[in-house]
Protein backbone atom coordinates (compact mmCIF):
# COMPACT_ATOMS: atom_id res chain seq x y z
CA UNK A 1 0.00 0.00 0.00
CA UNK A 2 1.69 3.39 -1.12
CA UNK A 3 2.54 6.07 1.87
CA UNK A 4 0.52 9.07 2.56
CA UNK A 5 2.88 11.94 3.35
CA UNK A 6 1.96 14.45 6.47
CA UNK A 7 3.23 18.00 6.09
CA UNK A 8 3.75 19.11 9.57
CA UNK A 9 3.69 23.08 9.51
CA UNK A 10 2.84 25.37 12.17
CA UNK A 11 1.03 22.43 13.85
CA UNK A 12 4.20 20.53 15.98
CA UNK A 13 1.82 18.04 18.05
CA UNK A 14 0.43 14.33 17.80
CA UNK A 15 -2.75 15.51 19.80
CA UNK A 16 -6.12 16.98 18.26
CA UNK A 17 -3.98 16.88 14.91
CA UNK A 18 -6.55 16.22 12.13
CA UNK A 19 -4.28 15.66 9.21
CA UNK A 20 -2.00 13.22 11.39
CA UNK A 21 -5.13 11.20 12.52
CA UNK A 22 -6.45 11.11 8.88
CA UNK A 23 -3.45 9.83 8.00
CA UNK A 24 -3.12 7.18 10.39
CA UNK A 25 -7.14 6.45 9.61
CA UNK A 26 -6.72 5.50 6.36
CA UNK A 27 -4.23 2.12 7.33
CA UNK A 28 -1.85 3.04 5.01
CA UNK A 29 2.24 4.28 6.02
CA UNK A 30 2.14 7.30 7.13
CA UNK A 31 5.37 9.62 6.26
CA UNK A 32 5.74 13.22 8.88
CA UNK A 33 7.39 15.59 6.63
CA UNK A 34 8.58 19.06 7.93
CA UNK A 35 10.23 21.23 4.99
CA UNK A 36 12.09 24.32 6.12
CA UNK A 37 11.38 26.69 4.01
CA UNK A 38 13.52 29.50 5.32
CA UNK A 39 15.84 30.54 2.39
CA UNK A 40 12.60 30.81 0.30
CA UNK A 41 10.26 33.21 2.70
CA UNK A 42 11.19 36.53 1.70
CA UNK A 43 10.43 39.00 4.48
CA UNK A 44 8.39 37.26 6.69
CA UNK A 45 10.88 34.42 7.27
CA UNK A 46 10.90 32.96 10.80
CA UNK A 47 13.31 35.24 12.84
CA UNK A 48 16.04 34.26 14.93
CA UNK A 49 14.27 33.39 18.47
CA UNK A 50 11.43 31.49 16.40
CA UNK A 51 14.02 29.79 14.85
CA UNK A 52 15.67 28.85 18.45
CA UNK A 53 11.71 27.30 19.33
CA UNK A 54 11.34 25.48 15.99
CA UNK A 55 14.81 23.42 16.51
CA UNK A 56 13.73 22.50 19.52
CA UNK A 57 10.15 21.83 18.92
CA UNK A 58 11.06 19.84 15.94
CA UNK A 59 13.46 17.68 18.03
CA UNK A 60 10.62 17.33 20.69
CA UNK A 61 8.47 16.55 17.71
CA UNK A 62 10.83 13.18 16.75
CA UNK A 63 10.73 12.11 19.92
CA UNK A 64 7.47 11.97 20.53
CA UNK A 65 6.82 10.10 17.10
CA UNK A 66 10.05 7.69 17.17
CA UNK A 67 7.83 6.34 20.52
CA UNK A 68 4.73 5.59 18.46
CA UNK A 69 7.43 3.68 15.65
CA UNK A 70 7.40 6.72 13.59
CA UNK A 71 10.13 9.89 12.83
CA UNK A 72 10.06 13.09 11.37
CA UNK A 73 11.43 12.96 7.66
CA UNK A 74 13.62 16.62 7.58
CA UNK A 75 14.02 18.11 4.26
CA UNK A 76 14.84 21.86 3.16
CA UNK A 77 14.10 23.88 -0.50
CA UNK A 78 11.08 25.73 -1.89
CA UNK A 79 7.94 24.14 -0.17
CA UNK A 80 5.76 23.01 -3.07
CA UNK A 81 8.91 22.08 -5.01
CA UNK A 82 10.06 20.08 -2.59
CA UNK A 83 6.99 17.90 -1.60
CA UNK A 84 6.63 17.12 -5.31
CA UNK A 85 9.53 15.26 -5.08
CA UNK A 86 9.15 13.83 -2.18
CA UNK A 87 5.95 12.45 -3.39
CA UNK A 88 7.55 11.20 -6.72
CA UNK A 89 10.20 9.15 -4.45
CA UNK A 90 8.09 7.56 -2.46
CA UNK A 91 4.98 7.09 -5.00
CA UNK A 92 2.73 8.69 -1.64
CA UNK A 93 -0.74 8.40 -2.97
CA UNK A 94 -1.74 11.38 -0.64
CA UNK A 95 -0.36 14.70 0.99
CA UNK A 96 -2.44 15.60 4.60
CA UNK A 97 -2.10 19.19 6.04
CA UNK A 98 -3.94 21.12 8.55
CA UNK A 99 -4.99 24.39 6.50
CA UNK A 100 -3.04 27.30 7.26
CA UNK A 101 -4.39 30.82 6.46
CA UNK A 102 -0.80 32.73 6.24
CA UNK A 103 -1.11 34.62 1.94
CA UNK A 104 2.34 32.71 1.50
CA UNK A 105 1.15 29.66 2.62
CA UNK A 106 -2.72 29.62 1.33
CA UNK A 107 -0.61 30.33 -2.28
CA UNK A 108 1.80 27.01 -1.68
CA UNK A 109 -1.41 25.11 -0.79
CA UNK A 110 -3.18 26.40 -4.30
CA UNK A 111 -0.28 25.63 -6.56
CA UNK A 112 0.37 22.12 -4.89
CA UNK A 113 -3.25 21.05 -5.03
CA UNK A 114 -3.32 21.71 -8.70
CA UNK A 115 0.45 20.26 -9.15
CA UNK A 116 -0.61 17.30 -7.21
CA UNK A 117 -3.76 16.65 -9.01
CA UNK A 118 -1.64 16.13 -12.59
CA UNK A 119 0.35 13.45 -10.38
CA UNK A 120 -2.62 11.33 -9.30
CA UNK A 121 -2.00 12.55 -5.68
CA UNK A 122 -5.17 13.43 -3.83
CA UNK A 123 -4.24 16.72 -1.86
CA UNK A 124 -6.54 16.78 2.03
CA UNK A 125 -6.77 19.61 3.85
CA UNK A 126 -8.10 20.25 7.57
CA UNK A 127 -9.31 22.81 9.95
CA UNK A 128 -7.29 22.37 13.09
CA UNK A 129 -5.85 25.40 13.83
CA UNK A 130 -8.61 27.61 14.40
CA UNK A 131 -11.11 27.23 16.73
CA UNK A 132 -13.25 28.58 13.61
CA UNK A 133 -13.08 28.93 9.90
CA UNK A 134 -12.59 32.14 8.61
CA UNK A 135 -14.53 31.79 5.78
CA UNK A 136 -17.83 31.23 7.38
CA UNK A 137 -17.44 33.42 10.16
CA UNK A 138 -19.00 36.97 8.23
CA UNK A 139 -21.50 39.44 8.63
CA UNK A 140 -25.04 39.60 7.37
CA UNK A 141 -23.83 41.11 4.17
CA UNK A 142 -21.40 38.02 3.60
CA UNK A 143 -17.90 40.61 4.69
CA UNK A 144 -15.71 40.04 6.41
CA UNK A 145 -16.07 41.52 9.95
CA UNK A 146 -13.78 44.23 10.94
CA UNK A 147 -14.33 44.92 14.25
CA UNK A 148 -14.06 42.23 17.19
CA UNK A 149 -16.95 42.52 19.18
CA UNK A 150 -19.44 41.57 16.51
CA UNK A 151 -16.93 39.14 15.06
CA UNK A 152 -16.91 37.00 18.75
CA UNK A 153 -20.29 37.23 19.08
CA UNK A 154 -20.65 35.70 15.73
CA UNK A 155 -18.22 32.92 16.21
CA UNK A 156 -19.93 32.41 20.08
CA UNK A 157 -23.81 31.91 18.02
CA UNK A 158 -21.85 28.45 15.94
CA UNK A 159 -21.69 25.42 16.95
CA UNK A 160 -18.92 24.78 19.86
CA UNK A 161 -15.70 23.67 18.94
CA UNK A 162 -15.19 19.52 18.59
CA UNK A 163 -13.64 18.37 21.66
CA UNK A 164 -10.09 17.20 20.92
CA UNK A 165 -8.93 14.17 19.73
CA UNK A 166 -6.15 12.07 21.68
CA UNK A 167 -2.67 11.30 20.08
CA UNK A 168 -2.51 7.78 17.69
CA UNK A 169 -0.74 5.08 19.63
CA UNK A 170 0.91 3.44 17.01
CA UNK A 171 1.53 5.42 13.51
CA UNK A 172 2.29 3.01 10.56
CA UNK A 173 5.68 3.30 9.04
CA UNK A 174 6.73 2.65 5.40
CA UNK A 175 8.42 0.17 4.06
CA UNK A 176 11.85 2.12 3.42
CA UNK A 177 12.09 5.65 4.90
CA UNK A 178 13.05 8.65 2.24
CA UNK A 179 16.39 10.47 3.29
CA UNK A 180 16.25 12.78 5.77
CA UNK A 181 18.63 15.66 6.94
CA UNK A 182 19.55 16.17 10.64
CA UNK A 183 18.15 18.43 12.55
CA UNK A 184 21.31 20.57 13.02
CA UNK A 185 21.67 20.95 9.49
CA UNK A 186 18.57 21.80 8.84
CA UNK A 187 17.98 24.59 11.57
CA UNK A 188 21.64 24.83 13.42
CA UNK A 189 21.31 26.91 16.35
CA UNK A 190 23.48 29.88 16.70
CA UNK A 191 27.16 29.62 17.13
CA UNK A 192 27.22 32.00 19.97
CA UNK A 193 24.18 31.17 22.63
CA UNK A 194 22.42 34.04 22.80
CA UNK A 195 19.52 32.10 23.35
CA UNK A 196 20.43 31.31 27.36
CA UNK A 197 17.40 33.44 28.73
CA UNK A 198 15.08 31.69 26.03
CA UNK A 199 16.76 28.23 26.96
CA UNK A 200 15.98 29.16 30.92
CA UNK A 201 12.10 30.60 30.31
CA UNK A 202 10.83 27.91 28.17
CA UNK A 203 10.45 24.17 26.97
CA UNK A 204 9.42 24.20 23.53
CA UNK A 205 6.96 20.77 22.25
CA UNK A 206 4.12 19.50 22.91
CA UNK A 207 5.22 18.27 26.58
CA UNK A 208 5.94 22.17 27.66
CA UNK A 209 2.45 23.50 26.04
CA UNK A 210 0.71 20.25 27.94
CA UNK A 211 2.84 21.38 31.39
CA UNK A 212 1.38 25.45 30.92
CA UNK A 213 -2.14 24.16 30.09
CA UNK A 214 -2.21 22.48 33.01
CA UNK A 215 -0.68 24.44 35.34
CA UNK A 216 -3.10 27.36 33.69
CA UNK A 217 -6.44 25.35 34.20
CA UNK A 218 -5.63 24.16 37.26
CA UNK A 219 -4.61 27.21 39.26
CA UNK A 220 -4.57 30.62 37.17
CA UNK A 221 -7.23 30.88 35.54
CA UNK A 222 -9.36 31.59 38.43
CA UNK A 223 -7.56 35.28 39.18
CA UNK A 224 -7.44 35.41 34.67
CA UNK A 225 -9.76 38.61 34.60
CA UNK A 226 -7.83 40.34 37.72
CA UNK A 227 -4.53 39.42 37.36
CA UNK A 228 -3.82 39.76 33.35
CA UNK A 229 -3.02 43.23 33.27
CA UNK A 230 -0.05 42.66 35.87
CA UNK A 231 3.25 41.95 34.35
CA UNK A 232 4.38 41.84 38.36
CA UNK A 233 2.36 38.90 38.64
CA UNK A 234 2.14 34.88 36.75
CA UNK A 235 -1.67 35.90 35.79
CA UNK A 236 -1.21 34.72 31.81
CA UNK A 237 -0.99 31.23 30.55
CA UNK A 238 2.04 31.82 28.45
CA UNK A 239 0.98 29.63 25.88
CA UNK A 240 1.12 31.74 22.95
CA UNK A 241 4.71 30.57 21.57
CA UNK A 242 2.77 27.00 21.81
CA UNK A 243 -0.50 27.75 20.35
CA UNK A 244 1.88 29.93 17.30
CA UNK A 245 3.97 26.38 16.94
CA UNK A 246 1.12 24.23 17.30
CA UNK A 247 2.44 22.20 19.92
CA UNK A 248 -1.26 23.03 21.66
CA UNK A 249 -4.44 23.62 19.47
CA UNK A 250 -7.11 26.17 20.50
CA UNK A 251 -9.80 23.53 20.33
CA UNK A 252 -7.56 22.02 23.50
CA UNK A 253 -7.49 24.81 25.91
CA UNK A 254 -11.18 25.88 25.23
CA UNK A 255 -12.11 22.49 26.20
CA UNK A 256 -10.23 22.60 28.97
CA UNK A 257 -11.26 25.74 30.29
CA UNK A 258 -14.79 25.13 29.84
CA UNK A 259 -14.65 21.70 32.06
CA UNK A 260 -12.63 23.64 34.64
CA UNK A 261 -15.56 26.31 35.19
CA UNK A 262 -18.26 23.39 34.46
CA UNK A 263 -16.84 21.56 37.94
CA UNK A 264 -16.40 24.84 39.93
CA UNK A 265 -18.85 26.51 42.16
CA UNK A 266 -17.15 30.05 41.82
CA UNK A 267 -19.64 32.19 41.24
CA UNK A 268 -16.89 34.11 38.84
CA UNK A 269 -15.44 30.93 37.33
CA UNK A 270 -17.51 31.31 34.27
CA UNK A 271 -16.15 34.74 34.39
CA UNK A 272 -12.58 33.81 33.88
CA UNK A 273 -13.09 31.34 31.86
CA UNK A 274 -14.89 33.73 29.59
CA UNK A 275 -12.51 36.41 29.25
CA UNK A 276 -9.43 34.00 28.86
CA UNK A 277 -11.64 32.56 26.09
CA UNK A 278 -12.17 35.67 24.45
CA UNK A 279 -8.43 36.47 23.84
CA UNK A 280 -8.37 32.96 22.03
CA UNK A 281 -11.18 35.15 19.91
CA UNK A 282 -8.61 38.00 19.52
CA UNK A 283 -6.29 35.07 18.32
CA UNK A 284 -9.10 33.96 15.62
CA UNK A 285 -10.04 37.64 14.30
CA UNK A 286 -6.11 38.05 13.54
CA UNK A 287 -6.61 34.71 11.72
CA UNK A 288 -9.27 35.92 10.13
CA UNK A 289 -8.13 39.45 9.04
CA UNK A 290 -4.99 38.42 7.50
CA UNK A 291 -7.13 35.49 5.75
CA UNK A 292 -9.46 38.17 3.95
CA UNK A 293 -6.70 41.05 3.87
CA UNK A 294 -3.57 39.69 3.46
CA UNK A 295 -1.96 43.34 2.05
CA UNK A 296 -2.10 44.53 5.79
CA UNK A 297 1.41 42.79 6.94
CA UNK A 298 3.19 45.60 5.79
CA UNK A 299 0.20 48.44 4.42
CA UNK A 300 -2.40 50.23 6.82
CA UNK A 301 -5.43 48.98 6.38
CA UNK A 302 -7.09 52.31 6.94
CA UNK A 303 -5.55 53.67 3.67
CA UNK A 304 -5.36 57.47 4.89
CA UNK A 305 -2.35 56.07 7.24
CA UNK A 306 -0.31 55.71 4.53
CA UNK A 307 0.00 59.49 4.17
CA UNK A 308 0.80 59.56 7.64
CA UNK A 309 3.79 62.36 8.82
CA UNK A 310 6.06 59.20 9.99
CA UNK A 311 9.35 59.71 11.12
CA UNK A 312 12.97 58.66 10.70
CA UNK A 313 14.71 58.26 13.93
CA UNK A 314 17.30 55.90 14.06
CA UNK A 315 18.97 56.66 16.80
CA UNK A 316 15.31 56.90 18.72
CA UNK A 317 14.55 53.33 17.00
CA UNK A 318 17.45 51.80 18.59
CA UNK A 319 17.27 52.92 22.22
CA UNK A 320 14.15 51.95 22.09
CA UNK A 321 15.62 48.29 21.32
CA UNK A 322 17.84 48.48 23.80
CA UNK A 323 15.50 49.25 26.74
CA UNK A 324 16.64 52.92 27.22
CA UNK A 325 14.18 55.10 26.61
CA UNK A 326 14.19 56.62 30.05
CA UNK A 327 10.84 55.42 30.76
CA UNK A 328 10.60 52.20 32.93
CA UNK A 329 7.69 50.33 32.30
CA UNK A 330 8.88 50.27 28.79
CA UNK A 331 12.59 49.49 29.25
CA UNK A 332 11.95 46.53 31.70
CA UNK A 333 9.74 45.08 28.92
CA UNK A 334 11.86 45.29 25.86
CA UNK A 335 14.44 44.30 28.15
CA UNK A 336 12.04 41.09 29.11
CA UNK A 337 11.43 40.88 25.32
CA UNK A 338 15.56 40.49 24.68
CA UNK A 339 16.11 37.97 27.47
CA UNK A 340 13.24 35.60 27.35
CA UNK A 341 11.62 36.57 23.61
CA UNK A 342 8.44 37.23 25.00
CA UNK A 343 6.47 40.79 26.84
CA UNK A 344 3.72 41.02 28.56
CA UNK A 345 0.42 41.88 26.76
CA UNK A 346 -0.17 44.98 28.44
CA UNK A 347 3.20 45.76 28.55
CA UNK A 348 3.30 45.29 24.34
CA UNK A 349 0.47 47.70 24.00
CA UNK A 350 2.38 50.53 26.01
CA UNK A 351 6.39 49.52 23.89
CA UNK A 352 4.39 49.62 20.55
CA UNK A 353 2.28 52.91 21.61
CA UNK A 354 5.66 54.47 22.79
CA UNK A 355 6.99 53.91 19.51
CA UNK A 356 4.27 55.25 17.41
CA UNK A 357 3.13 57.45 19.11
CA UNK A 358 6.01 59.10 21.83
CA UNK A 359 8.86 58.58 18.81
CA UNK A 360 6.34 58.81 15.65
CA UNK A 361 8.59 55.72 14.20
CA UNK A 362 6.19 53.62 11.94
CA UNK A 363 4.53 50.34 13.39
CA UNK A 364 6.19 48.42 10.70
CA UNK A 365 9.32 48.61 12.30
CA UNK A 366 8.05 47.32 15.26
CA UNK A 367 6.64 44.89 14.14
CA UNK A 368 9.77 44.01 12.51
CA UNK A 369 11.56 44.15 15.80
CA UNK A 370 8.22 42.08 17.44
CA UNK A 371 8.89 39.45 14.51
CA UNK A 372 12.66 38.60 14.85
CA UNK A 373 12.53 38.96 18.45
CA UNK A 374 9.38 37.24 20.01
CA UNK A 375 9.16 33.41 20.66
CA UNK A 376 5.17 34.00 19.69
CA UNK A 377 6.14 36.07 16.22
CA UNK A 378 2.74 35.17 14.67
CA UNK A 379 2.26 36.90 11.92
CA UNK A 380 -1.77 37.45 12.33
CA UNK A 381 -1.09 38.91 15.35
CA UNK A 382 1.43 40.52 15.12
CA UNK A 383 0.27 42.21 12.61
CA UNK A 384 -3.02 43.04 14.07
CA UNK A 385 -1.55 44.52 17.47
CA UNK A 386 0.83 46.77 16.01
CA UNK A 387 -1.94 47.95 13.59
CA UNK A 388 -4.06 48.62 16.40
CA UNK A 389 -1.79 50.01 18.63
CA UNK A 390 -1.03 52.73 15.55
CA UNK A 391 -4.69 53.25 15.10
CA UNK A 392 -4.35 52.36 11.14
CA UNK A 393 -6.01 48.83 11.61
CA UNK A 394 -9.61 47.09 12.04
CA UNK A 395 -11.22 47.97 15.46
CA UNK A 396 -8.35 50.41 15.99
CA UNK A 397 -7.25 52.09 18.81
CA UNK A 398 -8.57 55.85 18.58
CA UNK A 399 -5.58 57.79 17.38
CA UNK A 400 -5.95 59.85 20.63
CA UNK A 401 -5.50 57.25 22.88
CA UNK A 402 -1.88 57.90 23.88
CA UNK A 403 -0.79 55.58 26.76
CA UNK A 404 0.90 57.94 29.41
CA UNK A 405 3.89 54.75 30.62
CA UNK A 406 4.56 56.38 34.09
CA UNK A 407 0.49 56.18 34.53
CA UNK A 408 0.32 52.32 33.12
CA UNK A 409 2.99 51.64 35.00
CA UNK A 410 1.59 52.86 38.44
CA UNK A 411 -1.27 51.23 37.75
CA UNK A 412 -0.40 47.82 36.15
CA UNK A 413 2.72 47.50 38.17
CA UNK A 414 2.34 49.43 41.55
CA UNK A 415 4.50 48.27 43.82
CA UNK A 416 7.75 47.96 40.86
CA UNK A 417 8.38 44.29 40.95
CA UNK A 418 8.26 43.94 37.28
CA UNK A 419 10.74 47.20 36.79
CA UNK A 420 13.05 45.95 39.70
CA UNK A 421 12.94 42.58 37.98
CA UNK A 422 14.11 43.97 34.20
CA UNK A 423 15.74 47.26 35.11
CA UNK A 424 18.17 46.23 38.26
CA UNK A 425 19.23 49.49 37.99
CA UNK A 426 16.40 51.08 39.27
CA UNK A 427 15.59 48.33 41.92
CA UNK A 428 16.56 50.07 45.25
CA UNK A 429 14.09 53.32 43.91
CA UNK A 430 11.10 53.72 46.27
CA UNK A 431 7.77 52.73 44.28
CA UNK A 432 6.44 56.19 44.40
CA UNK A 433 9.12 57.41 41.90
CA UNK A 434 9.85 54.00 40.24
CA UNK A 435 8.11 54.40 37.39
CA UNK A 436 9.10 58.18 37.04
CA UNK A 437 12.55 58.68 38.51
CA UNK A 438 13.37 61.98 36.48
CA UNK A 439 10.71 63.06 39.28
CA UNK A 440 12.28 61.87 42.48
CA UNK A 441 14.44 64.56 44.53
CA UNK A 442 18.65 63.80 44.37
CA UNK A 443 18.82 62.48 48.14
CA UNK A 444 16.25 59.69 47.03
CA UNK A 445 18.06 59.09 43.77
CA UNK A 446 21.56 58.77 46.03
CA UNK A 447 20.49 56.77 48.30
CA UNK A 448 19.40 54.11 45.19
CA UNK A 449 22.31 54.65 43.24
CA UNK A 450 20.76 56.18 40.60
CA UNK A 451 22.12 58.64 38.87
CA UNK A 452 19.94 60.00 35.67
CA UNK A 453 21.96 59.84 32.78
CA UNK A 454 24.85 57.92 33.75
CA UNK A 455 23.18 54.63 35.36
CA UNK A 456 20.13 55.10 33.95
CA UNK A 457 18.46 57.55 31.05
CA UNK A 458 16.36 60.60 31.27
CA UNK A 459 13.89 60.43 28.96
CA UNK A 460 14.38 60.82 25.44
CA UNK A 461 10.58 62.34 25.06
CA UNK A 462 8.57 64.67 27.44
CA UNK A 463 5.13 62.53 27.48
CA UNK A 464 3.46 65.92 27.42
CA UNK A 465 5.22 67.52 24.58
CA UNK A 466 5.27 64.23 22.72
CA UNK A 467 1.17 63.91 23.32
CA UNK A 468 0.56 66.92 21.64
CA UNK A 469 3.55 66.06 18.66
CA UNK A 470 1.69 62.91 17.83
CA UNK A 471 -2.05 64.31 17.91
CA UNK A 472 -0.87 66.81 15.54
CA UNK A 473 0.67 64.12 13.37
CA UNK A 474 -2.91 62.53 13.61
CA UNK A 475 -4.74 66.08 12.84
CA UNK A 476 -2.72 66.22 9.36
CA UNK A 477 -4.32 63.25 7.99
CA UNK A 478 -7.78 63.54 9.53
CA UNK A 479 -8.01 67.16 7.78
CA UNK A 480 -6.55 65.55 4.60
CA UNK A 481 -9.24 63.19 4.23
CA UNK A 482 -11.97 65.75 5.34
CA UNK A 483 -14.54 66.23 2.76
CA UNK A 484 -14.16 69.37 1.04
Amino acid sequence: MPPNLVWFRQDLRLEDNEALLAAVECGAPVIPVFINTLAHDGQWAPGAASRWWLHHSLAALDKRLRQRGSRLVLRRGPAADTLIRLVRETGASAVIVNRHIEPDDAQTDAELATRLQRLGTQWLSFQSNLLFDPDAVRTRQGRAFTVFTPFWRACLSQDEPPAPRPAPARIPKPRQWPTSLPLNELEPLPEIDWAGGLRTAWTPGEAGAQRLLTEFADRRWRSYDRDRERPDLPGTSRLSPHLHWGEIGPRQIWHALHARAARSRAADARDNAAAYLRQLGWREFAHGLLHHFPQTTDKPMREAFARFPWRKDTAALRTWQQGQTGYPLVDAGMRELWRTGWMHNRVRMIAASFLTKHLLIPWQQGAAWFWDTLVDADLANNTLGWQWVAGCGADAAPYFRIFNPASQGETNDPNGNYVRRWVPELAELPAKWIHRPWKADAATLAAAGVKLGHTYPRPIVDHALARERALAAYQTIRKRNAPS
